[in-house]
């Protein structure tokens, strides 16, 4: 409770150094918190760290069936995903980042730059040092990272409700005895099962807008008992009892 409210100080202050130029409002360069600052405005045709910094964030606000390419150009596809991420934060919805929206992403994102309603350790529960997947482990730790932003927006629009996570990354031998496919995403830090409420088929119904281009479900051999939400190169959905 604390860290939410030196958070929000620490927002406000943000706003507070705001600076106007010609008319355009630009963020300050005051660090909102620990993660990452953006110090200027995006909109469609910046390209750089710091949109890919955003995308990764927005990534869970590409529309129905789609995924957002995290690749620091800010395209139409971007300015759509900012501009639905506004939308369901009740902002000036105009697909252009700048100090509203970043103050709302700051609010949402704890100092190791995960979302405030996710964690490293319960997208992990194999290992301490994400190793011995079929990535290494920085880029099973980044894949979790983009997939725990997902799951934000995902949670946001159910409701705020939260969500229950069961199992994330796995290594080879995690995943082996789990009983896992030999392919699974769970292997690249890309997948997440969800147990709990809300229901199944809530979540695998509305995960399909929000950036999860696998989704198996009840129906789906073995997933009666569990949602299963991940990233790929192409769409596999699958949870009949669903109407999926």
């Amino acid at each position: 409770m604390l860290r939410r409210h030196v958070r929000s100080l620490l927002a406000f202050v943000m706003l507070a150094s705001l600076t106007v130029l010609g008319g355009v409002v630009t963020a300050g360069t005051a660090h909102a918190d620990g993660c990452y600052t953006w110090n200027r405005t995006l909109s469609q045709g910046s390209s750089g760290e710091d949109v890919r910094q955003l995308q990764i964030r927005v990534a869970g606000y590409p529309g129905y069936g789609s995924v957002l390419a995290i690749d620091g150009e800010f395209g139409p596809a971007t300015k759509a995903a900012v501009t639905r991420f506004q939308q369901a934060y009740g902002l000036s919805a105009d697909g252009v980042a700048g100090s509203q929206t970043y103050t709302k992403l700051y609010a949402l994102q704890d100092d190791d730059c995960t979302p405030v309603h996710f964690t490293y350790a319960e997208m992990n529960r194999c290992n301490s040092d994400w190793s011995g997947g079929a990535v290494s482990a920085a880029t099973a730790k980044s894949n979790a990272l983009q997939q725990m932003w997902k799951l934000e927006a995902l949670r946001h629009a159910l409701g705020d409700r939260p969500l229950t996570t069961s199992s994330g990354f796995r290594s080879k031998s995690c995943n082996s005895a789990a009983g896992g496919a030999s392919g699974s995403n769970h292997l690249y830090g890309r997948a997440i099962d969800l147990t709990g409420s809300p229901s199944f088929c809530e979540i695998a119904k509305q995960a399909r807008n929000h950036g999860f281009n696998e989704i198996l479900g009840p129906g789906y051999p073995d997933h009666n008992d569990h949602a299963h939400l991940g990233s790929q190169s192409s769409r596999f959905w699958s949870a009949s009892s669903c109407g999926i």
